[in-house]
């Protein structure tokens, strides 16, 4: 196996790769992602009502 970053693709360490977090930073953003968490849960409630 090869160590050359172009045949394998960018090197990132730990710290780089960890997985982001989710900032709503406006109202707005805030809104429409707990819309979205309700309509899932609706969702999932319809699917299993049917």
């Amino acid at each position: 196996m090869s160590s050359d970053p172009d045949k394998n693709g960018p090197v990132f360490s730990a710290e780089q790769a960890r997985q982001g977090e989710i900032i709503l930073r406006t109202r707005a953003r805030r809104i429409i992602f707990i819309a979205g968490l309700v309509g899932l849960v609706f969702l999932a409630l319809l699917v299993w009502w049917v």
